[in-house]
């Protein structure tokens, strides 16, 4: 029987010789689509509170006339949404690697929106010019600075105490870290997010969050949360927050 290439490949790759599998760009369509214009993330933009992500132009408009996730319906904020959006870098770049031509087509489409209108087109950011080279650190400096040096925004550390969960709640993962150095700005809302990332956890799990005595609002800052409570709730300089999975009510 004469082997044609198509039986020649399966076999090489039954045998562990092929390349790795190729996927259909289809299949990576919820990742890097916008859900409200369909089309591949221009400017990714990220929902804080919920994580859900959209072209930049597509969730401005949106929030236009409403103040909730057009995914989700989470409130994103009473009055002002666009104040906890952020660009989602890191996906633009996957977005524009995965998908041939997108970067230059966007380029070339918001050059002739500024020169129909008489505008200056914005120029790209520009490459560092090159410097004179700095004498290098020994790997004993460098690994000193990884260690020690923390960005000025992460300002808020917090010990994460898992009390118990509710008679009916599923299985879990434990949580691995129970220290964490976060941004004041960060809500008990990103708490609740991280602890449901980490620990794997359903919809149908509720995460309640306490400090002290008192059970937290997922809107409070953790900054606002850290001068309320006082140094009462601090353990060694850490803000302690208890949390335990219960069943919604």
């Amino acid at each position: 029987m004469e082997e044609t290439p198509a039986r020649a490949e399966t076999e090489r790759s039954c045998n562990g010789l092929g390349t790795e599998p190729m996927l259909p760009l289809k299949d990576f369509y919820p990742y890097i689509r916008c859900s409200l214009c369909n089309g591949f993330f221009v400017d990714a933009t990220t929902i804080t509170e919920c994580l859900h992500t959209f072209c930049k132009s597509c969730i401005v408009k949106y929030f236009l006339y409403s103040n909730r996730c057009p995914n989700c319906a989470i409130v994103v904020h009473q009055t002002q949404p666009l104040y906890n959006i952020r660009p989602d870098r890191q996906l633009q770049d996957i977005v524009f690697k995965m998908v041939p031509h997108l970067e230059e087509e966007e380029r070339t489409r918001m050059c002739e929106f500024y020169t129909q209108r008489g505008l200056a087109v914005p120029k790209p950011v520009s490459v560092s010019p090159m410097i004179p080279a700095k004498p290098q650190k020994s790997r004993r400096d460098l690994l000193r600075q990884s260690v020690f040096t923390v960005p000025p925004e992460l300002d808020v550390s917090l010990l994460l105490e898992f009390v118990g969960a509710q008679e009916g709640i599923g299985s879990y993962k434990p949580l691995d870290r129970k220290y964490v150095r976060v941004s004041g700005e960060a809500t008990i809302r990103h708490v609740e997010l991280f602890i449901r990332r980490k620990m794997e956890l359903t919809q149908s799990c509720q995460v309640d969050v306490v400090c002290g005595e008192r059970l937290l609002e997922r809107r409070q800052s953790l900054r606002e949360l850290r001068h309320a409570a006082g140094p009462n709730a601090l353990q060694d300089g850490l803000l302690v927050l208890h949390f335990g999975l219960v069943v919604p009510s």
